[in-house]
């Protein structure tokens, strides 16, 4: 039992050793390219449905549970005013993208809307934003229906002068 536990312990220190040596930034440029599975740096939320890296961009895709809330979390950002773009697109129907600052990726009270949520169509998606403090961004997907998906590539966190 002792070294049932001691390994999850050592386990779980493993993780929180792995994410403190991400930085906190002030840029991301990132089109998903090299990705086999989500960037140790980054995370995801996905309820039922999936969430995955996969034919060079991010796919959310709701599987047979539509309206899960699915989120993609980047690393932590400085605190500052930022332009970020991304294309996002959808294979039909109603899809929205919300845009969010995220305090503690495990507390969803921490979670706080800085972009309304936009329809996703088959353009190019750009957002000002302003974070207060050093926060994580999360970039929320809600699909409406069944077997929907939603693919999103190229994302560019540039600072605004």
């Amino acid at each position: 039992m002792r070294k049932l536990i001691l390994g999850g312990i050592v386990a779980l220190c493993g993780f929180v050793t792995i994410n403190a040596q991400c930085k906190t930034v002030s840029t991301l440029t990132e089109n998903f390219d090299n990705w086999k599975d989500i960037n140790k740096c980054w995370s995801i939320q996905k309820g039922e449905a999936m969430l995955y890296a996969s034919e060079n961009k991010i796919i959310f895709y709701s599987m047979t549970s539509p309206k899960e809330n699915m989120y993609l979390v980047t690393p932590k950002i400085k605190a500052g005013n930022y332009k970020l773009s991304l294309d996002v697109t959808d294979n039909g129907g109603e899809t929205t993208l919300e845009i969010l600052s995220i305090q503690n990726a495990g507390n969803p009270k921490t979670f706080a809307t800085i972009a309304k949520p936009v329809k996703i169509g088959k353009d190019k998606k750009v957002f000002n934003i302003s974070l207060k403090k050093d926060s994580n961004l999360g970039l929320k997907v809600m699909l409406n229906g069944v077997h929907q998906a939603v693919y999103l590539d190229n994302l560019s966190l540039k600072p605004r002068k």
